[in-house]
């Protein structure tokens, strides 16, 4: 796996180096600390498998350098990882394409799962945006960072209140493919340039996705398949060739 890290700050940029090198030794992590020298990297390379982009990159919109990665590298996913924690700001990042979000308080082990679920075709939102996280008790300490708490540490719900699961949702397996190029942030047209469809056959599918998730948005099915994905352990789907 290959990742290129975005961040002008170069603590931080070392600091994230170390955690994402030590996932194994077939990782390979390439760091940058402006917006052009990330463009630069992946002009010359085009085997990067991941980006993890700050949003406060100088003088630079971090909101803009995501909408131009996602629309000129379609294929990489974007991580963002940022100091700010604001709900806006993870539904922006979203609706631009990102496919995580993670607050730059988040704990080592955490980013490594994040990481790995963003791989395996999942997206990954904080947890406190999907009520996970665990408020501490009026008599102790909270004195580690947000971390991805396992579910067994919740109180199980009653059957009307469970998630439901991709499966239980009754996609068909055209409709599945589809939910998988929606959540890497393509548009319409390009979905239905991968699928080899058009684009009306294409905004069908989207709207019976939408519906079976029971939602209207793709931003409200991104964090509704987030929520699926943080319970099963990571959303797959067969990806088309490009054609």
């Amino acid at each position: 796996m290959k990742v290129l890290l975005v961040d002008d700050h170069p603590l931080i940029l070392a600091a994230l180096e170390r955690v994402i090198q030590g996932i194994g030794d077939d990782v390979t992590v390439v760091g940058v600390a402006t917006a052009e020298a990330a463009r630069q990297a992946l002009r010359e390379d085009d085997s990067f498998d991941l980006v993890l982009l700050d949003l406060a990159l100088g003088e630079v919109d971090g909101f803009e350098v995501l909408a131009e990665l996602r629309a000129t590298w379609p294929a990489v996913p974007v991580v963002i990882v940022s100091a700010s924690e604001r709900t806006s700001d993870v539904i922006r990042a979203l609706d631009l394409g990102a496919m995580g979000f993670v607050p730059k308080r988040t704990s080592n082990d955490a980013l490594v799962e994040a990481l790995r679920l963003v791989m395996s075709g999942g997206l990954y939102v904080p947890p406190s945006m999907l009520g996970l996280e665990r408020a501490p008790r009026s008599d102790e300490v909270d004195t580690e960072p947000q971390v991805m708490r396992p579910l067994a540490e919740h109180a199980q719900a009653a059957p009307h209140q469970r998630v439901a699961t991709l499966e239980s949702i009754g996609l068909t397996p055209r409709q599945t493919e589809v939910l998988a190029l929606l959540l890497q942030g393509l548009p319409n047209k390009l979905i239905a340039r991968q699928l080899g469809v058009s684009v009306e056959t294409v905004k069908d599918h989207v709207a019976a996705v939408l519906r079976a998730l029971g939602v209207s948005t793709r931003t409200q099915a991104v964090l509704a398949v987030s929520q699926m994905t943080q319970a099963q352990g990571g959303f797959s789907a067969r990806r088309p060739a490009p054609r």
